[in-house]
């Protein structure tokens, strides 16, 4: 039945109770494929980084990468998941033309990872516990383009091109369990999850997990229960969801439409769906196949994966300081609150704000030009902090010479300006720029004369002790220096030639 209205979200939430389940795929940053040796470098030539067995060719043999095994590995402790003793993979076997071999080598009924959790905070601090189901190995497969059509999808096209560059490249799939009782906030509940699960992996070190890259992707599925009711209702499930926000537009829109369904009468068909960034909407895929229509069977090719508990020991030591449990001891450190904290995770500058730190800079500094004038530069440009064309160790530069006096704010900005458009670092864009505070009494005292003589009312003022008029004078002698002047020491100037002492 095809719906042209979605009802309220609002309406939604008072007749049915979301369901989530979140499927979140991650390419691993290994050097070589998952079960052969070739490349996967990003970037190379179209099908040059192949070879007969990430090509399915008869005869060839796969091999199980050893840095995959322990990335997974890595994932399912950080996650707090058990870690199999014993398990394999399996060939799920599906035709479709980005699949050379005619089925996926992935893990069926035997993940190595499996019940787990992970705490997500909302952004009001409330911590909701998203439990998972299992984390398991698989490979990705190639990349279909479609020519000749005006979405790029297969419909409309006149032919497609094939890259099995990508075939082969290690994934762990991580699944959720069914996620209830999140209610109205489900979909910042979606939305947190993946970030904090991003967040963590970056932190492991086994994968960039740049979700515009493909490097980390999110199936959504969703369904709609009415109130009261205990059966789950039919799901559908949107996929590679490929952005925080668009994770959360997913649900969302999903959300509304099952409920429009459900409401004029009809019924939800699962299946998958393709999410349009352009305007938050869903539109339907194919109807969702069934485990069994995969028709797993294990990889007869592969010999089972029997972790030694004494490695699993050793790579839990091993675990760097998980997300979570770091901004909660940097925010103390730095002595904020947590709505800071969370605005500067939202913002993406934790770890430029530490570099900055470690730089030299004192935080609050440090958080002071990030989430302030770069924040503003960034938004206005539409990149994020982390691509701008500024280091960690440049805005500890300009702090310092904030600091010591060298720079005030107003110069300080320009210093970024010129750095940002490429004039060199910090100190190259003062020299070149001539941006210096002035704090020589002798240049000082000729503007501050030349002030008190243009503006002999408010100097009369002072004179009379109303001492707060100097900031009209200082004002004056700012702007005749192009803002370079030391304004403290203008102050104290204005006041000696005045023959005011203030306080």
């Amino acid at each position: 039945m095809t719906v042209t209205e979605l009802v309220s979200y609002e309406a939604a939430l008072a007749g049915y109770d979301p369901v989530m389940g979140l499927e979140v795929h991650v390419e691993l940053g290994t050097r070589t494929k998952m079960f052969c040796g070739c490349s996967t470098e990003l970037g190379a030539e179209p099908n040059t980084q192949t070879c007969p067995t990430c090509l399915g060719m008869p005869g060839s043999l796969p091999v199980v990468n050893a840095i995959g095994i322990e990335s997974a590995i890595k994932i399912g402790l950080a996650l707090n998941c058990e870690i199999a003793e014993w398990c394999r993979f399996a060939r799920k076997n599906y035709f479709y033309p980005d699949m050379p071999k005619n089925f996926q080598t992935s893990q069926y009924d035997e993940p190595i990872a499996f019940n787990g959790y992970l705490d997500v905070q909302l952004e009001d601090g409330e911590i909701f516990r998203v439990e998972i189901e299992r984390a398991h190995m698989e490979e990705d497969t190639g990349k279909s383009t479609h020519v000749g059509g005006a979405t790029g999808r297969i419909q409309g096209a006149s032919h497609s091109l094939l890259d099995y560059n990508r075939a082969g490249i290690p994934l762990i799939e991580i699944v959720t369990k069914p996620i209830t009782g999140a209610g109205e906030r489900a979909p910042e509940v979606a939305k947190a999850y993946v970030a904090e699960l991003r967040e963590l992996i970056r932190a492991l070190g086994v994968s960039e997990a740049r979700m515009e890259m493909g490097q980390m992707r999110c199936d959504v599925n969703l369904s709609l229960m009415p109130k009261g009711a205990t059966v789950f209702g039919t799901r559908s499930e949107t996929k590679n969801v490929n952005s925080l926000r668009s994770v959360e537009r997913a649900a969302r829109f999903e959300i509304q439409r099952h409920a429009a369904v459900l409401e004029s009468g009809g019924k939800i068909v699962q299946e998958t769906r393709h999410f349009h960034e352009d305007d938050g909407s869903t539109t339907s895929g194919r109807i969702k196949d069934n485990a069994e229509d995969y028709r797993y069977f294990p990889e007869p090719d592969l010999v089972p994966v029997a972790p030694a508990r004494a490695w699993v020991e050793e790579l839990r030591a091993a675990l760097p300081e998980l997300p979570r449990v770091r901004r909660n001891r940097l925010r103390e450190e730095w002595g904020i609150a947590e709505q800071d904290m969370q605005s500067i995770l939202n913002a993406g500058a934790v770890d430029l704000i530490v570099a900055t730190t470690e730089a030299g800079a004192p935080a609050e500094a440090a958080r002071k030009w990030w989430m302030g004038e770069l924040a503003r530069n960034a938004n206005d440009s539409g990149r994020a902090l982390d691509e701008l064309p500024i280091t960690p160790a440049q805005v500890a530069r300009v702090a310092a010479l904030v600091s010591s006096g060298d720079l005030n704010d107003k110069l300080a900005r320009q210093v970024i300006e010129g750095v940002l458009a490429g004039e060199g670092d910090p100190d190259a864009v003062v020299a070149g720029r001539g941006l210096k505070v002035v704090s020589d009494d002798g240049a000082l005292g000729t503007a501050v004369d030349e002030a008190i003589a243009q503006n002999a009312a408010i100097a009369d003022k002072i004179r009379g002790g109303k001492v707060a008029a100097a900031g009209a004078l200082v004002g004056a002698v700012m702007k005749a220096t192009r803002g370079q002047a030391d304004a403290g020491r203008v102050k104290e100037l204005i006041l000696e030639k005045l023959g005011v002492t203030e306080g």
